[in-house]
């Protein structure tokens, strides 16, 4: 039985577990914790305290999944930062301050796309496409829509996989009828560039709902994202449901450009927990007719399977995989 710490670490939360790679590769994690990065004022005090909670003692081995870049080739001394917490962590020092032997850094989203190469197939829900597994050869796209939109891939060959990590979620939003349009002129005003990440993240159903609103000429109250979900989901709100229909069609749409550009005929695979809670939404709307909507190619994007992973952490799951993979089964 082979052990390390696992971590996936965001903005707001950094989620702890011990994770195990059965003599057969299996792996599996104890029961995670979570805890509040505001309430640490680092991540080595985090890590103290998450090893007292264990009883003072941890495998001497650690994989963080960290929600940003994790490396630079360029720089022999990287320096790894937070958006929205105050912690660095200096690669260079981890073995020293943790006091580990082994140690894997991945990107968040790498980790999440290791998460559906090593996962089986009862951690899929099918949402478009044939329903089939997801294909053992070729390339799998993986994105999920969260703060914001992170794209990964992975390419298998049977058991041998490896992952990239891309910034995809930062190309440019194409609108595809007239009311996409009215959301790229609203994005427009404050975005010299708007992305896609400025509608299908979890912030852009406040763009969305407020350009439908302009478009009935209403006046709507000033609302977060998170009123405006669930009231759309909920069906309390008839432009707040609009608003969620609307953002199902575009991560669609964004979804098959992303399997064109990778080559994801052998699926693609939304994440993130926005992905799980919108899933019966999802597969009511006009998703996966908007995910086939590529003109000549639409016999091709017909034949890919599209699935939601359903797995409990696979930040911590990938993160795991992605040590593994990286030290051998057997370290």
């Amino acid at each position: 039985m082979r052990e390390t710490v696992v971590v996936d670490i965001g903005g707001t939360h950094a989620r702890f577990a011990v994770a195990r790679a059965g003599a057969d590769g299996a792996i599996s994690l104890d029961e995670p914790e979570t805890l509040h990065t505001a309430d640490h004022a680092s991540f080595q005090t985090a890590w103290e305290a998450f090893r007292a909670r264990k009883g003072g003692t941890l495998p001497p081995a650690v994989s963080m999944a960290i929600a940003g870049p994790v490396g630079n080739p360029g720089n022999p001394n990287p320096v790894i930062r937070f958006t929205n917490n105050p912690w660095i962590i200096r690669p260079a020092l981890i073995t020293e301050k943790l006091g580990v032997e082994r140690f894997t850094l991945v990107n968040d989203f790498a980790a999440v796309a290791h998460a559906v190469a090593r996962a089986d197939d009862s951690q899929f829900l099918h949402l478009a496409g044939p329903d089939k597994p997801l294909g053992s050869e070729g390339t799998i796209s993986v994105l999920g829509p969260g703060t914001g939109l992170g794209v990964a891939h992975l390419w298998r060959s049977g058991a041998q996989y490896r992952v990239q990590a891309t910034e995809g979620g930062h190309i440019d939003f194409a609108p595809l009828d007239s009311i996409e349009d009215a959301i790229l002129a609203r994005l427009r005003r404050r975005h010299n560039r708007v992305s896609v990440e400025r509608v299908v993240a979890g912030p852009g159903i406040v763009d969305i709902y407020q350009a439908l609103a302009a478009l009935e000429q209403r006046s709507v109250p000033e609302r977060d994202a998170i009123e405006i979900w669930n009231l759309g989901t909920s069906g309390q709100d008839s432009l707040a449901a609009a608003a969620v229909d609307r953002f199902c069609l575009s991560l669609g749409s964004v979804a098959g450009d992303i399997a064109l550009a990778q080559g994801g005929f052998a699926g693609v695979v939304i994440a993130g927990g926005l992905g799980y809670r919108i899933r019966e939404t999802l597969l009511a709307s006009g998703f996966a007719e908007r995910f086939r909507a590529k003109g000549r190619f639409e016999s091709l994007m017909a034949g890919i399977p599209v699935k939601l992973i359903v797995h409990p952490q696979p930040g911590l799951f990938g993160a795991a995989a992605a040590f593994f993979a990286q030290h051998g089964e057997a370290a």
